[in-house]
């Protein structure tokens, strides 16, 4: 193992063993008496009203694929505009091609009605 990884490698063992130490030695030191009102789901101080399991429509799924999408064009918007001066034209040229791709998907994705879960 080179040497540059040991620190890391100490600093994951110690946090692991200080995890798994926390968890051992809370099971026979703390306090657990369950009761038939501790059970119940709990959810924002209401009783649960129906059941448990609710089916979503598939289009609030790919609603959350395309927002993690956006999310991750704008993580890599921020270091090419922190390197704008250094990466010159071929790297304008690249982030135009980037953002190029992006709202063509964008622009398909609204035709084919892919955008519809956000009205309802």
């Amino acid at each position: 193992m080179s040497a540059v990884y040991l620190p890391i490698f100490v600093m994951l063992l110690f946090s692991g063993a200080l995890a798994g130490g926390m968890l051992l030695f809370s099971m026979p030191f703390g306090p657990y008496n369950p009761t038939r009102v501790k059970s119940e789901p709990f959810e924002c101080g209401c009783r649960s009203i129906g059941p448990n399991r609710v089916r979503f429509s598939a289009q609030f799924y790919i609603l959350a694929i395309l927002l993690v999408v956006f999310d991750i064009e704008a993580a890599f918007m921020f270091p090419w505009a922190v390197l704008f001066s250094k990466l010159g034209l071929a790297g304008f040229i690249e982030m135009l091609v980037f953002i190029g791709v992006l709202v063509l998907g964008f622009v398909y994705l609204w035709r084919s009605g892919g955008l519809d879960a956000l009205d309802k």
